[in-house]
């Protein structure tokens, strides 16, 4: 391997895990390799050596490796974490019991909130008190810790969470109570909120920093017993982890507080779409991933993709869910994706999904068990799918079993199975929109304005009928589209988001303190940085203030410009929150703005990819035609289609639909009209007609 680079990343999600290998020689030609397998719950470390494995990859040559994966938002919708005990300031035992009035099912006298995650007998008190400045008004009495711990003992605690008041300002009293559990009990995994966030809001906090607690054993030991796979099959190096706000970091890092992966595998994707639009000139973005269970989407504006706090699992209709207050990609997700259950309510209403078919036993057509109809059955039906070259030509398409769970949808419904299957991809592209709706519509944004990016094993198959649907004229399926995901990993650097709650008033005076407060984090993230070997020196940063107008209840972020905060600039960043604000919510106000804290984005490379453009050959699109077949469009009724081999095209290539591409991981859509055209770097753009 003298002279060449191997750069890996794998992807596990909830039905494939997927791997990219970039080998790359001295002049910069690049060889890629994919390949999926699947993911092998509950021991997941096993899908990523076994798809390192079926991708031909010598983990002992790899330079670079970077890992994305489900195995924290698992442990949490699961309820598969650990016994977790907490301790937080006397009188606030019951935060976490409290919580919010955010009750969604607001007219619902019956309504229950969701229970907490420590039952009220585990969760325990200390004295002491900070004031909301950081100011210490009782000292914190550590008396009665030991009883706390004998206690948590005697219960089978695994884990212990420490969340005081006012710790986002002044950590020393949750620094002190960390390092006396840990001498009293040093084979306690424990965890404190100023780990993790520096925030105000203390439900959150509390909440944040019991469920880092309560999946940090079962994460620590799932990426140790990866890093010892690896280890074992000759990987030198250290792993890098795919972290929630589109960065990696050090595996030793994740493992202290691994609630920061709670989404690695989305944002990962995400960030891949910023940076493919850079690449091709598209720095507006709506980006959609589209897999076998979940159809997730984000907006990238001008290149950057919104990072925010306000993070809640299991949220829904009827529930308010769980606040994760950590830096997580802004996103929407849904119960969407190619595994995605059609049925058919008491009412005979057809609905589809949440409910998912996984790997196993998977479609119908999987020919493995599965007896319900599912979004990639219809497909499959109305020839979208290639029946003979499905999965890539892995899976024999069992299509009786496709045709009997499609014929019984039809029958509760009153209709053929054609029809039915239609009517299953209309209302699965209709949830998606609403989707895409509420990253731009509802945020200000006209997603005419956007180019869609959609990637996924799914999202070629969706993303035109989803653009024409939103007005969007242009469609982008990036080149390896079913393991983009994975892709974006190699395109991430080093990072970390630091957020730290100050409130000041934007007026004369007022710079010096938020300046003073911007280098102070600088600082702390530098040491942190070079304490793990990184040059100081490469450290970039990237600086955004939380702003509000005076009394309001919740913030704007606005970034800041590089350079030096002086009096003089306030009136610029007074200027651009009230321009944010306004598109966001239509108004602005003759207030004064007060900023509520900072936001400092800290990040190194290391080891990132950098593409290569391919020039055009000349060769036509002919070369890579391998038939014509009947695709029914749904919409658009039933045309002769002609159908691409997605591993021949080359740059250069156009044609015009009605097409059909496909390659191994995913199936390309092109609706009549629609004129195709792929770019140096295997990028298919879709043009929709007029």
């Amino acid at each position: 391997m003298a002279g060449k680079t191997i750069r890996v990343a794998t992807d596990v999600g909830g039905t494939f895990t997927d791997l990219v290998c970039f080998e790359t020689d001295a002049s910069g030609e690049s060889r890629v390799v994919t390949a999926k397998s699947d993911t092998t719950p509950p021991n997941f470390e096993e899908g990523v050596l076994n798809v390192l494995e079926k991708g031909g990859v010598d983990p002992a040559g790899i330079d670079f490796l970077a890992h994305g994966t489900t195995v924290v938002i698992n442990a949490l919708t699961e309820r598969k974490g650990v016994k977790v005990g907490l301790i937080t300031t006397e009188g606030f035992r019951d935060t976490l019991e409290i919580a919010r009035g955010n009750r969604p099912d607001f007219f619902n006298l019956h309504y229950e909130k969701p229970k907490p995650f420590v039952p009220r007998y585990l969760r325990r008190e200390l004295p002491g008190r900070m004031s909301y400045k950081g100011e210490e008004l009782n000292s914190l009495d550590l008396s009665g810790l030991p009883a706390i711990i004998k206690d948590f003992k005697q219960d089978g605690v695994q884990a212990i969470a420490i969340c005081f008041l006012h710790s986002y300002a002044n950590t020393s009293h949750e620094e002190a109570a960390l390092a006396e559990v840990r001498r009293l009990w040093p084979e306690v995994s424990a965890v404190a909120s100023h780990q993790i966030t520096r925030e105000w809001r203390e439900y959150e906090r509390t909440n944040t920093a019991v469920l880092s607690a309560y999946v940090q054993p079962i994460a620590e030991r799932y990426l140790w017993r990866l890093a010892q796979g690896l280890k074992q099959r000759g990987f030198t190096r250290s792993p890098y982890i795919m972290q929630s706000n589109c960065g990696v970091d050090s595996l030793e890092s994740v493992s202290k507080i691994p609630i920061t992966m709670v989404e690695s595998g989305p944002a990962s994707g995400f960030w891949g779409a910023a940076e493919l639009g850079k690449l091709i000139g598209e720095p507006n973005v709506l980006a959609l991933d589209i897999g076998g269970t979940t159809a997730k989407c984000s907006l990238i504006e001008n290149g950057q993709v919104k990072i925010k706090t306000d993070y809640w699992i299991e949220r829904d209709r009827t529930s308010a869910g769980y606040p994760i207050m950590v830096p997580v990609v802004d996103l929407v997700e849904i119960g969407n994706g190619g595994g995605s259950i059609a049925w058919v309510d008491d009412f005979g209403k057809l609905h589809v999904g949440p409910q998912s078919a996984g790997a196993v036993p998977g479609p119908a057509a999987y020919g493995r068990g599965g007896d319900k109809a599912t979004t990639t059955d219809a497909n499959l039906w109305l020839g979208r799918i290639n029946k003979d070259y499905f999965c890539g030509g892995t899976v024999v398409a069992d299509m009786e079993a496709a045709g009997k769970a499609i014929a019984e949808v039809g029958a509760r419904l009153g209709v053929d199975p054609a029809e039915a299957a239609r009517g299953i991809i209309r209302i699965a592209n209709n949830n998606m929109v609403n989707a895409l709706k509420l990253v731009s519509l509802n945020r200000g944004h006209d997603p005419r304005d956007f180019t869609l990016v959609a990637f996924g094993g799914g999202g070629g198959m969706h993303g035109v009928a989803l653009a024409a649907e939103l007005g969007v004229r242009k469609v982008v399926v990036p080149a390896g589209a079913a393991v983009f995901s994975a892709w974006g990993m190699m395109m991430s650097d080093l990072r970390r988001d630091y957020f730290v709650t100050r409130l000041a008033d934007l007026k004369a005076g007022a710079a010096a303190g938020i300046e003073a407060l911007f280098a102070e984090t600088e600082t702390h993230a530098r040491e942190q940085f070079a304490g793990e070997g990184v040059d100081p020196a490469k450290v970039k940063f990237q600086r955004y203030g939380k702003f509000r107008y005076q009394n309001q209840e919740h913030t704007t972020e606005v970034l800041i410009a590089a350079g030096a905060i002086t009096d003089a600039r306030l009136a610029e960043v007074e200027a651009a929150f009230h321009e944010t604000y306004e598109r966001e919510y239509t108004y602005r106000l003759d207030a004064p703005v007060e900023m509520v804290g900072i936001h400092l984005v800290a990040s190194a490379e290391v080891g990132k990819l950098t593409m290569k453009k391919r020039e055009p050959t000349g060769t036509r699109a002919e070369a890579a035609l391998k038939g014509h077949r009947d695709v029914d469009y749904a919409l658009e009724g039933v045309k002769q289609a002609a159908i691409y081999d997605g591993e021949k095209l080359e740059p250069g290539m156009t044609f015009t639909g009605p097409a059909i591409v496909e390659d191994p991981g995913t199936t390309i859509v092109v609706h009549p009209g629609n004129r195709v055209e792929v770019d140096g770097y295997g990028n298919v753009h879709i043009t929709l007609a007029d």
